[in-house]
């Protein structure tokens, strides 16, 4: 009893101290939550916000306007600005939690009012998809329950200190969060400044391996490893290149394509306004095409 009535006070004083920190963010159905990391700037996921401007609810009940000022959609995260009041910028802690770390996910429900719940890290370096498909790596999971609207939201440790940014919901009472590590916060410093992630696209939609496999052994042609290219966007780096839809990209930059991982890690590595060497099947014809970024 002593321990439960020990979290329970921890909770009370996280929801004091910690819930004004955490606005709704958006409409009451379909919103998230967001983190005052700045005066006037609040961070939040990206798949939270839909168009330029959103509303923000303070758990006090005040609403204000807030514009986009910087958004990574492939990252998942944006930066709102907006009048945060005397809202506090919530402190961050100097390290990730390791596995068994206890931790409190504080959100914003309807109208602004904090619910805070109480787990603890289950592990670290995990990875889910981001709104475009792009794999999002290093996430803390943990086992604070977290309610439609949480996505946002702040993971604080006992002395209500941010250690994460709650994203996504994996079901069976586990959830992700981006640490609030070095890197995070040079991201939201980034963005709180305006300047919009541009990360190099190429313009397809694909399908699995397996796919690309069985429709190759259909028509009797050989099998090969890669993703098979359904959708190419016009205008797009990919078009400039030459690639069509059915074809098999098999190589990115020298190295073997398996999945859209190898290609979105293949990106990553690309400079801006950069090129990226292609290897493409297409039936029983090979040969290598190059994306220009700088056409994009």
């Amino acid at each position: 009893m002593a321990v439960l009535e020990e979290i329970g006070n921890q909770l009370a004083m996280i929801a004091r101290t910690t819930g004004g920190s955490v606005p709704r963010v958006g409409g009451s159905w379909r919103g998230g939550s967001g983190v005052v990391v700045g005066n006037g700037l609040v961070l939040t996921n990206a798949h939270n916000v839909r168009g330029q401007a959103t509303d923000l609810t303070f758990s006090d009940g005040k609403t204000v306007e807030a514009q986009v000022k910087g958004i990574d959609i492939d990252g998942d995260l944006a930066v709102l600005a907006g009048d945060t009041g005397s809202a506090r910028i919530l402190e961050w802690a100097a390290e990730p939690p390791a596995v068994g770390t206890p931790v409190f996910a504080v959100a914003a429900g309807a109208g602004g009012a904090a619910r805070v719940t109480f787990g603890f890290v289950s592990g670290v370096a995990q990875a889910f998809r981001g709104p475009r498909g792009r794999r999002i790596a290093g996430s803390i999971e943990h086992t604070a329950p977290l309610a439609p609207g949480s996505s946002g939201s702040a993971l604080v440790d006992g002395d209500g200190r941010l250690v994460g940014l709650n994203t996504n919901r994996l079901g069976s009472g586990f959830y992700l969060a981006l640490p609030a590590d070095g890197t995070l916060k040079g991201r939201a410093d980034a963005l709180g400044r305006g300047e919009t992630a541009q990360r190099p696209r190429l313009g397809i939609g694909i399908a699995p391996s397996w796919v690309a496999r069985r429709m190759r052994r259909a028509v009797g042609l050989a099998e090969r490893d890669g993703v098979l290219v359904r959708e190419v966007e016009q205008d797009s780096p990919a078009e400039h290149a030459g690639i069509a839809e059915g074809d098999l990209l098999v190589e990115a930059a020298g190295k073997p394509i398996h999945d859209a991982d190898d290609i979105y890690d293949a990106l990553e590595a690309v400079a801006a306004h950069g090129k990226l060497s292609l290897r493409v099947v297409r039936g029983a014809e090979e040969r290598t095409v190059e994306a220009d970024f700088n056409q994009a």
